[in-house]
């Protein structure tokens, strides 16, 4: 019954062209990122490194502001550059970009090699330090992918209003799996991706779509 209530209101959200016009230029966007130079994917996985316990603004304004130093900057520049630019981790993240940057091809690689999404995020998860289950899940729809889920705390927010999940203390990975999959049957009965979900969710709880 809950997981109808979410549904009936997610179609009326639907309705609005407002928000479905955001919503399908906001996917068109995401499946060009792939076709682009490896330099431009790179900055997708400096942006789901830094949202990591962190804003999705805060993290797309840094990337934005920073551009093409993340490229270049080491671990102490950036980690410069991150604290003055007001993020929670400077030094930890400024880390995981510099080792994902030493890895871009092999990434890169990985990302365009037609596997499914759901083993390439597990390698994503496996090798590539400050991606856990939500970040790389996060890259993989802002390249392109649309059928997996990115549980981040406005989604959890919304199914916990609307009482299709209870309170837990941790996300695990066998709870993660759990919810996308829970996800994935509310997709399936408004007849759109879980990359979309995503972005009406996001609508629904936060009245815009950052990225």
């Amino acid at each position: 019954m809950a997981l109808e209530e979410l549904a009936e209101d997610l179609k009326k959200l639907m309705a609005r062209e407002d928000v479905r016009r955001l919503v399908e230029a906001r996917i068109r966007s995401f499946k060009e990122v792939l076709s682009k130079p490896a330099e431009e994917i790179f900055k997708e996985v400096a942006f789901c490194i830094l949202a990591a316990n962190f804003t999705a603004s805060g993290s797309l304004r840094i990337v934005e502001e920073l551009g093409d130093k993340l490229l270049r900057l080491g671990a102490d520049g950036l980690a410069h550059e991150l604290r003055r630019l007001g993020h929670r981790y400077p030094e930890a993240r400024a880390r995981y970009l510099v080792e994902a940057r030493e890895r871009l091809p092999e990434i890169v690689e990985v990302l365009r090699s037609g596997r499914g999404e759901h083993e390439i995020r597990d390698w994503l998860v496996e090798n590539v330090r400050g991606l856990g289950m939500k970040e790389a899940s996060h890259l993989l729809r802002n390249i392109g992918y649309e059928n997996i889920a990115i549980i981040d705390f406005h989604v959890l927010r919304v199914l916990r209003r609307y009482g299709v999940i209870g309170e837990f203390k941790s996300l695990t990975r066998r709870r993660y799996l759990e919810i996308e999959g829970i996800l994935r049957e509310l997709a399936r009965k408004l007849g759109i991706s879980l990359a979309e979900l995503d972005l009406y969710l996001w609508y629904m709880d936060a009245g815009r779509i950052v990225k």
